[in-house]
């Protein structure tokens, strides 16, 4: 029985009925990678706030951003119709220290970052508020 499949597959083999040269080639398709975002903790942004060279990037409304922000810190309001065309206008070979009130908000917009592809795009868990838990300065306007 064996020397007779082993006689059948060889047939095919040397016939190019089965031939790995005539099996269809496929290539997946590159799927193109975005930007990581990443989730730091307090701790950790302050440590990127450091860096001058780093943006502070406040999500929140101005009315939240003129009540408290960290020192430095832009704020362009995620609810803005306009947040797209601002971020747009944005320095892309820039690193993003991103945040809101609690998180929800910097969270979508460091998505909306990643799928702009900016390369560089920190979130600090917990918004501005486990900022100021930690003891950390803040200002008002």
């Amino acid at each position: 029985m064996y020397k007779t499949i082993l006689s059948i597959l060889s047939g095919l083999f040397l016939t190019g009925t089965l031939h790995a040269a005539d099996a269809p080639t496929t290539h997946p398709t590159p799927v193109p990678t975005q930007p990581a975002v990443h989730n730091v903790t307090v701790e950790e942004f302050e440590k990127l706030t450091a860096d001058s060279k780093n943006i502070i990037l406040d999500v929140r409304t101005p009315r939240e951003f003129a009540a408290g922000h960290l020192p430095g810190a832009v704020n362009i309001n995620w609810t803005d119709k306009s947040f797209g065309e601002k971020i747009g206008a944005l320095d892309k070979s820039k690193n993003y220290l991103v945040h809101c009130a609690i998180g929800g908000r910097s969270a979508k917009a460091c998505n909306k970052l990643n799928e702009e592809q900016f390369p560089n795009v920190y979130n600090l868990k917990g918004g501005i508020e486990a900022w100021t838990k930690a003891g950390k300065e803040i200002v008002k306007e």
